[in-house]
């Protein structure tokens, strides 16, 4: 099963053991009513992939379910890794809200981003990400550094799984000068080196497009090959970030994208 780090575990077994309950046809209360030393709450938790789980719990759901041995030793071996840590469950420099973007980016198969501002964390230079975080203005410098140290490490984790990369950049992205024109100039050769790989994809939407459909901020969607994981749209702010999983809401990203991916044009010809 294609997910890693925690959270995406969690998320991933909670979503198959709800199939498995509603398919049998019972509520959460029901369950909590049969005795299995599982409550409603804990339930709740479970399936909403908040908490770990153990094997037992996930074999007793089986059994009250009525799945057979092959599921039931699936879903018992991917309880395994709802407590099972990734290099970055463990940091404090990563805020928690951000380990679980982390942890969906490490397990997907194509990921699309538009940002009209800023290169992408994942494409950025060490000299580009330091001039970013320093830009906060932040009261501990040193950690300015383990910012970009972590920024790098996980650049280094996902180029080196190598999923379809596919990134949109306002002309603002490659104009501002972020860090002076060296540091920018030395980004925008980076991600003339990086265009040459094979999975990834670079384009640029000019200031002459004017109006497009993405005016409305930076987003992500997040392809996964697994159909029980469901394709997720990214939104951050300062303070948090929204991860929208509907049909409609990443149809609505994905028309977006389509419209301001016509409208840009390659890396290399802009």
């Amino acid at each position: 099963m294609p997910v890693t780090g925690q959270r995406v575990v969690r998320r991933a077994l909670g979503r198959r053991l709800t199939k498995l309950r509603v398919a049998n046809g019972k509520s959460r209360r029901e369950v909590a009513e049969a005795k299995l030393g599982i409550s409603e709450p804990t339930l709740h938790r479970i399936e909403t992939g908040k908490v770990p789980v153990t094997g037992a719990n996930v074999r007793a759901l089986c059994w009250l379910y009525g799945a057979d041995q092959s599921v039931t030793d699936a879903l018992a071996e991917l309880a395994l890794g709802t407590s099972r840590e990734e290099w970055w469950d463990g940091s404090p420099v990563i805020p928690d809200w951000f380990k679980l973007y982390v942890g969906l980016e490490a397990s997907a198969s194509k990921i699309c981003t538009y940002d009209g501002e800023i290169i992408p964390g994942e494409l950025q230079t060490e000299q580009y990400a330091l001039a970013v975080f320093g830009a906060e203005q932040p009261r501990d410098d040193e950690a300015v550094h383990r910012q970009v140290k972590l920024r790098m490490q996980r650049q280094r984790a996902l180029l080196a799984r190598a999923p379809q990369l596919v990134t949109v950049l306002g002309e603002g992205a490659l104009t501002r000068p972020v860090g002076g024109k060296t540091v920018l100039d030395g980004q925008i050769e980076h991600l003339r080196r990086t265009a040459k790989r094979d999975n990834v994809e670079i384009r640029v939407l000019p200031f002459t497009v004017g109006a497009h459909a993405a005016m409305a901020g930076a987003f992500r969607i997040l392809d996964f090959d697994d159909p029980d994981d469901p394709d997720v749209v990214y939104l951050e702010s300062h303070v948090g970030a929204l991860y929208l999983e509907e049909e409609h809401e990443v149809a609505e990203y994905r028309r977006v994208f389509d419209l301001v991916s016509r409208a840009s044009v390659p890396l290399e010809n802009f």
